[in-house]
């Protein structure tokens, strides 16, 4: 077979183009770390590089954004893993353009946990991504010493892709865990 050098370029120059999109366009991640501790399966989870700037502008628009986690605890097993407990939490932002301030909300499986309003454009990242010591489930519904992981799948509202993706477009964390007793 012989390829012409300036086909060879042009391949070469779309594999370059390609990986450079390919990090550019990179998904956020998800940071998730179990802890058992005095009777409670607690979580936290940090999502990084998921506050660029097409998020910062929707939100400066004064539409309101909404980062919804599903936080599962569930089983090892040989075929099908159980799921032990499932918690929703849900991150709202929306920006008033005439007072220049952030209402935020946060919610867990429906019920609004938090409410309040701020003015700093860090505050409202750190609300948005971070989440520190949400409770799961009792360690009595645990075994001793068996295998458990957290697995934690994010979606944002509106949801923003640079290209038509016919699948969801979730953002996973896992952090797998032995409980000990």
């Amino acid at each position: 077979m012989n390829v012409q050098p300036r086909t060879l370029h042009l391949l070469r120059v779309f594999a370059v183009a390609s990986v450079l999109v390919a990090i550019v366009h990179a998904e956020p991640d998800i940071a998730v770390t179990p802890i058992a501790r005095d009777g409670q399966v607690l979580v936290t989870f940090d999502m990084t590089d998921a506050f660029g700037p097409d998020v910062r502008d929707a939100i400066q628009s004064g539409l309101p954004t909404t980062f919804s986690y599903e936080v599962e605890l569930r089983r090892v097993s040989a075929l099908f893993d159980r799921t032990i407990a499932q918690v929703t939490m849900t991150a709202s932002v929306r920006f008033d353009n005439l007072t220049r301030r952030y209402q935020m909300s946060r919610s867990i499986d429906g019920r609004v946990e938090d409410a309040r309003p701020t003015e700093d454009q860090e505050a409202v990242r750190a609300w948005m991504t971070h989440f520190e010591r949400i409770p799961l489930s009792a360690t009595a519904a645990l075994e001793a010493n068996g295998e458990y992981y957290v697995r934690v799948r994010a979606h944002t509202r509106p949801r923003n892709a640079w290209f038509f993706w016919p699948w969801g477009g979730a953002i996973l964390g896992h952090a797998n865990f032995t409980f000990i007793q």
